[in-house]
Parts: C-alpha cells; structure tokens; sequence
C-alpha cells in the first residue's frame, strides 16, 4: 500500500541535509519512544519504517535515485500547494511511498508525531468502522495487537487536534474533536486513561464553548440553546452559581463568577430571568438578586410591571437577612406604590444614595425629580448594558408609566394596606438590626459611607478586600470577618453601593446633555407623571421611592463572594471603560500548551534538560510557596524524590512556613545511557535564592552560588522527571 509520507519526513529532516544529520535523526528518533500504551509489534513496525528511509538516504546511490522519482513533485507544491487531500488522503502531487501491510500502524505512529492529525483520522478511521478492510483477517498483523493500536493512534490524534484548535478559539470544533475519540474509545472499551485524559479536556473546554455559543447572533437559535445546556450541566455539577461542587472546568468560585458576569452580556433578559430564577429556588442569595436585576430590566423595558411584581416579592424574601429596602423601594416606584417606597426608603441605610437624590431634588417639595434622574441613570447606564437586547434600548420612566397597559395593570393593584405586607418583613428585620448598624451611622456622621449589608453567605473566602466607589472619594476595607463566613453558617459581606451620578454638580438629561440645574424636572418626568394609586396620597416625602436597584450593579453579582464585588456586576463605571475580567481569547483556565509538553518529552538534548529544570523550579516554587500546592511535583519528579518533597511542602504548610525560589541555571553537559535511552544524567551549574517566610512575615534569605549539581532523569509515560541529584 502507499502512503502520503517521504524518508525525509519520517526522519524529520529536509532534503538538503548532510550524511551527519541523518545519521544523527536516525539516533534521535529511534530512542524517542512513542506512548507506553503501544504494543511492541507498533514500535516495531515504526522503528522498520525509520530504518528504511535511513537505509535509503544513507546510500548516495539510492538517494539519487530516490530524490529524482519521488521528490520532483516537492518544488510544484512549495510553489502551487494543493487546497486539500483527496477523498483516499492522497494527492496526486503529494511524495508517496510504498510500505507492507503490517507497516501501517507504524506509519499512522510517524504521522502523528509530524502533527498531521487530520491525515491520521481520514486515513485509520476506515479500518475502524464496520463494512470496511477487516482487520480480523492479519493482513496488517495480528489483530489482538493491530486493532487497539490504531485506536489508541486514531483516539491521540482527536486529543492533539482537539488541543490544537483549542488554541486556535475554535471550541466548538475542538470539542468535536475530543468527543470523537472519546466516542472512539468508549465503543471499544480500551484505554481508560486516555479516554480519561479527553474527558478532562471537555471539561475543561466546556467555559469557552459555552461563551463561543451564546456570542452567536441571536438567529443561531439551535446552537445558541445548546450553550445554555451546557451551562445549566454546570451549574448542576457544582450546586448553583455560587455552590462549591466539582464540575472539572478548574474554575474557582472566584473565576466562575467572573464566567458568570462575562457570559451574561451574551444572554438576553428573558434568557437571564429564566436561568437565574430556576438558580434562585435552589435557594442561592446570588441567582435571586440576577434574577431580579432581570426581572426589573425586562419588566421596565417591555412595559410589563408583573415582572417588577415577581422582582419585588423575590426581594422581601431576602428582606430578613439583608437591607434590600432601596430596591423594594425601587420596585414599588414602579408599581406606582409611592406611600410604600417611601416607608421602605426610610429604613435604608444606603445614606449616600439617599444624599445624592436628595441633593438633586432641592427646589422641589419631595424628592421624586432626584429619585426620577438617579432612576433613568441607573436603568440606562447599569441595568440594560448587562442585556444583549437592551444594551442599545433607551431609558425613560415616562414612557413607561404613560403605557396604557402598564396604568391599566397598576390599577388593578391592591391597595396600600393589601400591600403592606410586602416590605413589613424587612421594616421588622431594620429593627432587630438597629443595634448593629450604629457603626454604620456614626461613620456616616464623621464623613464615611460603608455601605454594610447583612447577606446569606454561601461561598467561604478568606482575604481583605480594599475598593473604591464610583466617585473615587470613598474608600471601604474590609476585613475577612466581615466580607466572608464559613459555608456551612450565615455570615456578613460588606457591599459598596454608590450614586449613579459621579459628580452631583452635574445633570444629564434623558438626552445625556449635562446641565447644572439642580431643580426639578431634571428627568424629564414631572411628580405628577409618577401615577398614585387608590388607596395613597400624592403629596408629601412619602410619595418619593428611590430606584436603587442600580446601587446593584455592584450589588447583583456583588454581594456575591467576589474580592472586588463592583468588577463582578458591572459598577458605575461604563462597561466599556472595564474589560471584562473573563475573554474569549484570554481563557481562565489555563490551557495544555502542546509545545511545553513536547518540550519535556522529546529527545533528551540540551534544550529538554533546561525545560525539565525550569518545570521543576516552577513545581518546587508552588509546593513551597503561599499557596502549598503540590500537585505539579507529580509531573515532573520520580520517586524517591517525589514522595520526598510532597512530604516537605506538606509539613511548610503545617509550620506555616514558606519559601520563595529565585534561579539561574547553565547546563553542562547531558549524557543518556547507552544500556538505556530512557534514562540520563544532566549536569548542570545552578545559583539559587531562597527567601523564607513565616506567615506573610520575611525571616532568612540564603544564597548559594555556582552549585554543580547532577540530575538523575528518567523517562516515565513519554515525560523526563528528575528522579535524583547530587
């Protein structure tokens, strides 16, 4: 049979190259061993195909020959290079070469190493499938051997090519990729690990697939959905949005919520309010307050107040655990409810939105034309932007309280004292909470806001967070006692809430032209444009609720667990002067770099040597440091020396103590056994600093210069590790 390889391609080299570096290619390929998965008779077949070509390009003679009749066609390809393969993978001006039978999964083995996965797959996957070339019959060897290794050959290509267009932001076809030789190996029931290996790519690609899918135009309705499948699969996997199960994507609570807050711009409200209210049921204190943010923007945008309705009795069930009352209060504005926004309003202790609308209501009896200004602000600048189909709608409360259906709908309302239920719970919550928020008040009184809320706490963290209102002017620490609890207990999380409007002297009109009145009307909505209801007066500082749901744009996703809890939901800043903590071409999780991995898997050389060290300083480095985290010393030492310092970072851990590495090194020499090519002795003149600490405290730092150290290398599953040094 014929094959689309050349000798120069098996042996890696190009034609130009001298009697030495064939001689040497031929040495370097045959000790680079392929999986330990392979059978002997694969690496047989692999070795034979190696020594042919080096038999043929070694002799002058045959080389000539060789180059006139096969490698002719090379330069009309360099020169004109063919769209694609043919159907049978060959093309007519692509060099061939004739090999046995029994040499084919030799060749699929030399392809793949080229990196030619897509070749592989068109030419193995034939013998795969049923009502094909039979390789039962041992033709191509014996079968027991055969079949397993072009599975395994076809299963490491659809790994190779699935990485590979991974990194290229192709998920979807990387994910293509991997479930076929996930499939591939299930149907067959062989190799566990590698099939294992695959999945844990899957899992791991599933974040960018879900974010590649929903970017989609919104005509892409089919694929769309599937992105919200696989998201609900994950939020099923680790127990909710802010749950602490294990969906295998290598995503903290930390970079799922930014996941979360980065994908969010792709969905649209109606896609949102059905997710996150199904989140919210759970119970979770975050999918409720995502869930609401959606509900009031589709409810104000589409002119449906029985969303904010839904809004309003999601909030007061969170009413006994944190101050929600400017956002009921937001709620019942737009419910026509003014009595009852007023009462709520009254009990909150956000006092610098409370300032900011009544700085702008002066002139004015009440503080409706304040609260109507610090309404459309938010709605415009910090609730329909985190929508797909309501980032470029505009935001006008008087065309949403001169709706016909919306007046006909508030009419039908209960009246105030049918209501008043809604926000008792939280006005009963205000005074069990009296005694604690006299800090609170006393800072306020002395210049400070801390905007302190009482909230379930769901995800255990353990840092001091420092951030910064919208103004630029407030600064707000707070210490782990404060912002985290432990998972299994209700806790506290300090939560900044500032003015929409970042500087108070300046207006801006629905138009967004600034002004400098301070007076009424500065909305474009008059007092009496806010309907009253039967059963509520219209005059008076009752009549003014306060639409602070736009407090929550650091208050959605920003009670949640995050160490800036602003960055999550989106602050007062504009959206787009903020990139987005997660991006499709700056992925959280860290991806399998091919070409780090081959670097410590190849021929053992000089450049391999360096990358081994280099790996193990970066291991030592983490299992030393801060964090303790030793899981990387697997990958690169041996025994007896991994067991050794996995010991060693453990007791760091215990004692407290840590260990930050600063390294240079020069490789000698390299030497691989003669008796065994699977192992080697690398020296190498190294200079290390090492600087301890106790706690976060610095204790020592020791020097030592020029060591000659020797590394003992072994190969273990196609990787170098260090198995010893002296």
């Amino acid at each position: 049979m014929r094959i689309p390889l050349d000798y120069y391609r098996i042996l890696g080299l190009p034609n130009q190259a001298t009697s030495e570096q064939l001689r040497q290619a031929h040495r370097d390929r045959t000790l680079q061993l392929p999986r330990r998965e392979y059978s002997e008779a694969a690496i047989a077949t692999r070795k034979s195909l190696l020594d042919q070509a080096y038999a043929v390009l070694s002799n002058p003679e045959q080389r000539q020959d060789y180059d006139e009749s096969f490698l002719a066609s090379t330069y009309e390809l360099e020169s004109n290079p063919p769209e694609g393969l043919a159907d049978d993978a060959l093309d007519v001006n692509t060099p061939t070469i004739e090999i046995d039978d029994r040499q084919l999964i030799g060749a699929l083995l030399v392809l793949q190493e080229l990196g030619e996965y897509e070749l592989v797959l068109r030419l193995g996957r034939p013998y795969l499938s049923s009502g094909t070339t039979n390789l039962r019959d041992g033709r191509f060897g014996d079968p027991k051997l055969v079949l397993p290794d072009i599975v395994l050959t076809v299963a490491l290509s659809c790994l190779e090519l699935g990485r590979e267009q991974w990194h290229q932001g192709q998920y979807e076809n990387a994910a293509e990729a991997l479930e076929t030789g996930q499939e591939l190996l299930l149907r067959e029931g062989l190799f566990a690990s590698v099939r294992h290996e695959i999945g844990s790519d899957l899992y791991k690609l599933r974040p960018y697939r879900i974010l590649e899918l929903l970017a989609l135009p919104i005509e892409h309705n089919n694929d769309r959905q599937q992105g919200i499948r696989l998201l609900k699969d994950m939020l099923h996997e680790r127990g909710g949005i802010d749950g602490a199960g294990n969906d295998q994507s290598g995503l903290s609570i930390d970079d799922f919520l930014r996941f979360i807050q980065q994908l969010r711009g792709y969905l649209t409200a109606e896609e949102q309010q059905t997710l996150f209210e199904e989140e919210s049921r759970r119970p979770s204190a975050v999918a409720t307050y995502l869930a609401v943010y959606a509900l009031l923007g589709r409810g104000f945008a589409q002119q449906q107040p029985a969303l904010i309705r839904r809004a309003k009795a999601m909030l007061a069930r969170l009413g006994s655990r944190q101050d929600v009352h400017l956002e009921q209060a937001v709620c019942a504005l737009l419910l026509g409810q003014t009595e009852e926004a007023s009462r709520v309003l009254e009990l909150s202790q956000e006092y610098e939105q409370i300032a900011f609308i009544r700085e702008n209501s002066q002139g004015s009896p009440d503080l409706l034309p304040g609260l109507c200004l610090y309404a459309e602000r938010w709605l415009q600048d910090e609730v329909f932007p985190h929508f797909r189909d309501l980032a470029k709608q505009q935001a006008l409360l008087k065309s949403y309280f001169s709706d016909e259906q919306v007046q006909a709908y508030l009419e039908e309302l209960p009246t105030e004292a049918e209501s008043r239920h809604d926000w008792s719970l939280t006005q009963s919550w205000n005074r069990r909470q009296e005694e604690a928020t006299q800090d609170s008040k006393i800072a306020t009184r002395n210049g400070r806001s801390t905007g302190a809320v009482s909230v379930e706490q769901f995800g255990s963290r353990a840092a001091t967070a420092t951030l910064t209102s919208a103004a630029g002017s407030t600064v707000v620490t707070l210490s782990p006692a404060e912002r985290f609890a432990n998972r299994s207990s209700e806790g506290s999380l300090q939560e900044v809430k500032s003015p929409v409007g970042r500087n108070p002297s300046v207006r801006r009109s629905p138009g967004g032209d600034a002004s400098e009145s301070g007076k009424a009307n500065r909305s474009g909505v008059q007092a009496d444009a806010v309907p009253s209801r039967r059963g509520e007066g219209s005059t008076g500082r009752n009549r003014l609720p306060i639409l602070l749901l736009g407090v929550a744009a650091a208050g959605l996703l920003g009670f949640i667990l995050i160490k800036s809890v602003r960055s999550l939901i989106g602050s007062s800043t504009s959206p787009a002067s903020e990139p987005l903590l997660v991006q499709l071409d700056q992925p959280v999780v860290p991806l399998p770099e091919a070409s780090e991995a081959a670097s410590i898997s190849g021929e053992m050389n000089q450049a391999t040597a360096q990358a081994v060290l280099d790996a193990w300083y970066s291991a030592k480095q983490a299992a030393m440091g801060q964090t303790h985290s030793p899981e990387k010393l697997a990958q690169i030492l041996a025994e007896p020396k991994l067991t050794e310092w996995q010991r060693n970072s453990e007791e760091a851990k215990r004692d407290n103590l840590a260990i930050q590495y600063e390294h240079s090194l020069k490789i000698d020499s390299v030497d691989v056994s003669q008796t065994d090519p699977n192992q080697a002795i690398v020296s190498a003149t190294v200079t290390e600093i090492r600087k301890y600490f106790q706690g976060s405290q610095p204790s020592d730092t020791q020097t030592d210069r020029d060591m000659q150290v020797q590394y003992t290398m072994v190969r273990q599953d196609n990787q170098w590790r260090i198995k010893d040094w002296e």
